[in-house]
């Protein structure tokens, strides 16, 4: 056998091992995810799993995209697949799944419009529980952002002060609470000129805190 026959050879023969591990992986991955999902099995095998559970949640049913998507949720690693493929989901009419991907997106991602997305629905989606669930994400779930994206997010939560539905302005101090430990006086039933003034506190506070980065 000659020298490039070999060559060809061996290089096949990497192929199909390196294809079959592949092939042997994916499928432990999507015997984990269940049901039940066997969660810290597929975080005992790392980061990798997410664009494998990316693929499968593509072209799964919605309750099996529900499940995953509350598997990416608790792994918490960031991935662009899973953040792309929950992204399409963010306006299903599923409730339990969309409830899902609004608390996983910002487990698996930093990006700025999965921040820009849960302060429009917080503030503008016609159901008061998907607004009140965006706030809870927003509040605790954005795990992946830098300093310069928490202050765009404080930002987005001090214009949720002056919203015109009195439980925005609800969330939006709550949310604001959790994360800085401060309400500056502010009372989402007061009167509006005293909800300006605490609003007026609230902007110079992240004027200073924009400065300090």
């Amino acid at each position: 056998m000659s020298r490039n026959a070999i060559s060809a050879f061996l290089c096949l023969l990497l192929w199909s091992l390196s294809h079959n591990v592949a092939a042997d992986f994916n499928s432990q991955v999507r015997a984990l995810l269940g049901p039940p999902v066997q969660t810290e099995q597929l975080r005992a095998l790392g980061p990798g799993v997410m664009p494998v559970m990316a693929q499968i949640y593509a072209v799964s049913d919605e309750k099996s995209r529900t499940r995953i998507a509350s598997t990416f949720y608790q792994l918490g690693w960031p991935s662009q697949e899973a953040y792309q493929v929950l992204m399409q989901d963010i306006r299903t009419s599923n409730p339990q799944l969309r409830l899902q991907v609004q608390w996983a997106l910002g487990k698996v991602s930093g990006e700025d419009e999965v921040v820009d997305t849960l302060l429009g629905i917080m503030r503008n989606d016609k159901s008061a529980l998907f607004r009140d669930k965006a706030a809870c994400a927003l509040a605790y779930d954005q795990v992946h952002l830098n300093e310069e994206q928490k202050a765009e997010l404080y930002s987005g939560l001090i214009d949720g002060l002056s919203d015109p539905k009195p439980q925005v302005r609800k969330i939006s101090i709550q949310a604001l609470k959790i994360h800085t430990g401060q309400t500056k006086g502010f009372s989402p039933a007061a009167s509006e000129t005293q909800r300006a003034r605490s609003v007026q506190v609230w902007r110079e506070w992240l004027t200073e805190y924009r400065a300090n980065l």
